[in-house]
């Protein structure tokens, strides 16, 4: 949750529905990431109200994905559904992804086949990150989904094991492997509020994605620097044999600005892609947990003795499913 006052009260009734029909034991994990709205004390009145609610307090915000994990830190269940409260995400598809589960896959996971609300710049710089994101990676991450989705106990103990700062969830979902299927459905706009994900946010999530997942830009970087000083070299040869050899003589400077500027500015950009990869071994490098909990409310060492009873058991290969 960020600042998600407007639209709260909503999410945690219609949670409540979908998880009373299910007949099984459950926990309502809120993340608060930092809101300055009311988000933080309505939650608060539905700890006080409803003991299966909790809230996990972050000192400040430490962003979306950081958030997810947090909340995936201190669940207690045998599977994990991962979910922002603004409602784009329809939690009556948990039970579609519960029943899925129950068939004995391990990853459920929301697959997109319409975004309500959402301008076409948005929709088509989606698309093209997906696509791209697949064709730059070895890892197979698929193409219109988000971080909605269901998470057997292994498959989030797995992920609580890596602790890297720049976080790409759903990739490192995929990259964990095990039995994934997807359900589909359409994605509506939001109940109420404005979106979290400005384009500054996403462009920053897509380069957590490229450099978390894939070396490509690296290799990419050292063939187009080859490419263009073997185009260098030629050129240099051609100045010499028209110095030399003809009477041609070059008239002002306009090629050789354009040149400067243009391989200047592909140097700089290649110097980007490097200072991008440093910089996020320079983060790791410093050793700061992920994030700060300021308050959790709600929780208990008996929640902290069943998240390790259900760990002990999926190693000695509990696979029941139910």
């Amino acid at each position: 949750m960020y600042n998600e006052e407007e639209v709260i009260e909503v999410t945690y009734r219609r949670l409540k529905v979908v998880l009373d029909t299910l007949g099984e034991t459950y926990e309502i994990v809120f993340v608060n990431d930092g809101s300055r709205d009311g988000t933080s004390d309505i939650v608060r009145g539905m700890c006080k109200a409803d003991p299966t609610v909790k809230l996990i307090e972050f000192s400040r915000n430490f962003g979306h994905q950081i958030a997810v994990t947090a909340g995936m830190d201190h669940s207690s269940g045998r599977t994990v559904v991962l979910i922002d409260a603004d409602l784009q995400d329809p939690p009556e598809l948990i039970l579609d992804m519960v029943a899925r589960w129950r068939e004995g896959y391990d990853v459920v996971y929301g697959k997109r086949i319409e975004r309500k609300g959402e301008s076409w710049f948005k929709k088509m710089t989606a698309a093209m990150f997906y696509r791209l994101l697949r064709t730059m990676t070895s890892v197979n991450i698929p193409v219109d989904t988000g971080d909605f989705r269901l998470m057997d106990r292994k498959v989030c103990d797995a992920l609580t094991s890596m602790r890297e700062r720049s976080r790409f969830i759903r990739g490192m979902v995929s990259w964990a492997g095990f039995k994934q299927t997807s359900v589909d459905y359409v994605r509506e706009e939001r109940f109420a509020g404005e979106t979290k994900y400005p384009l500054r946010k996403m462009i920053r999530l897509s380069l957590d994605a490229m450099t978390s997942f894939s070396t490509k830009p690296l290799k990419i970087a050292s063939v187009l620097g080859f490419v263009l000083s073997a185009a260098g070299f030629v050129y240099l040869f051609v100045v010499l044999y028209q110095r030399f050899f003809t009477d041609t003589t070059t008239q002002g400077w306009t090629s050789l600005i354009a040149i400067n500027l243009l391989f200047n500015g592909i140097t700089l950009s290649l110097l980007g892609v490097l200072g991008e990869y440093i910089g996020r071994t320079y983060e790791e490098s410093k050793g700061r947990p992920l994030y700060l909990v300021s308050e959790a409310i709600n929780f208990s060492d008996e929640g902290d003795a069943s998240r390790e009873r259900l760990r002990e058991e999926d190693k000695i290969g509990a696979g029941h499913r139910g």
